[in-house]
């Protein structure tokens, strides 16, 4: 369903744009992806709403917790977020541990203490940290919009199954244009 509005105390939560994974093969080219993003976040600074970046620094705790899961560890940067989003100091970071930003983190604390009740989400990758974060918002009872055209995914049929069926069924969706255009 398209975005049809967005509330007075909504955030921007942008997942995992971040070196390491902005580096990796994706279905669309994630400098698009990113330039997006950077879009989104520069619109929702200039209304004055909350800026979430997400950046992943490990595994959750099991047999994935090494590096990049074969015992090869990150590069040093790999969860640095790509400089791009132009990070300022009113936005809100995140760090998270697993595919999910609330599972473990500040995030639902930061968002209630600003009064935020939907959140928009971008990043990478579509059927991994954004459909996680985006589930768990959406039990967490925050309206949820998802830009779909500021998330990508390394699988086609992952992405396309994230934006035809889950999104929808957890709120609404649009295009980045579509959703600055609501911001007034």
């Amino acid at each position: 369903m398209p975005a049809t509005t967005l509330d007075a105390r909504t955030a921007l939560v942008l997942i995992d744009l971040q070196k390491g994974i902005a580096a990796l093969p994706t279905v669309h080219p994630t400098d698009e992806i990113i330039a997006r993003g950077a879009r989104l976040a520069a619109a929702f600074r200039a209304h004055g709403l909350p800026v979430v970046l997400v950046n992943v620094a490990g595994r959750a705790p099991g047999r994935t917790e090494s590096g990049t899961g074969d015992g090869t560890p990150l590069p040093a940067d790999w969860a640095e977020l790509v400089p791009e989003l132009d990070r300022q100091p009113t936005d809100i970071t995140v760090t998270k541990q697993q595919w999910g930003a609330f599972h473990g983190t500040s995030l639902d604390l930061e968002l209630r203490r600003r009064g935020v009740t939907q959140v928009v989400f971008g990043g990478i990758a579509t059927s991994i940290g954004v459909e996680s974060s985006a589930r768990a918002a959406h039990e967490h009872g925050y309206h949820v919009t998802v830009a779909t055209d500021a998330v990508t995914d390394p699988d086609e049929a992952a992405h396309r199954r994230s934006l035809e069926r889950i999104f929808p069924l957890l709120g609404e969706t649009d295009t980045t244009d579509a959703i600055i255009a609501l911001l007034g």
